[in-house]
């Protein structure tokens, strides 16, 4: 049985995406590991064992290219509304609250939010179908 253990994005400004990702959703540094050229910081919380890996360039002065590849990455939160104005309040410029449905059946509520680096970022009110 395989076990999922974090995902990785690179990150141009380490403190700026930290701080974005900690004010947002809550997520501390569990570790860090320093290289000569990088470093590897893994956040996490404790609603999940799941980590979100942020590679650090120290050399890297541009933006990365996200390419085509992409998609995002989701987070799920009791009270939407509430996370939309925090993030709204500090500036971050969430989308619309949106509602997904299958033909008549409610799937989810939802926002998209840009992080530091460009990377979309899926915030989903927990519900039956996602929690």
């Amino acid at each position: 049985m395989a076990k999922m253990l974090h995902s990785m994005i690179r990150v141009k400004d380490l403190a700026r995406s930290l701080q974005f990702y900690h004010d947002l959703f809550d997520l501390k540094v569990k570790r860090q590991i320093e290289f000569e050229q990088f470093s590897l910081t893994y956040l996490g919380n404790s609603h999940s064992e799941f980590e979100l890996e942020l590679t650090h360039n120290y050399t890297q002065n541009e933006s990365y290219d996200l390419g085509n590849g992409y998609g995002h990455l989701a987070f799920c939160v009791d009270e939407l509304d509430k996370i939309w104005r925090k993030a709204k309040q500090l500036g971050l410029a969430p989308k619309d609250i949106k509602e997904f449905y299958n033909q008549k059946q409610f799937i989810a509520k939802f926002f998209f939010i840009t992080d530091p680096d460009g990377y979309q970022i899926e915030v989903i009110e927990r519900n039956s179908i996602f929690s």
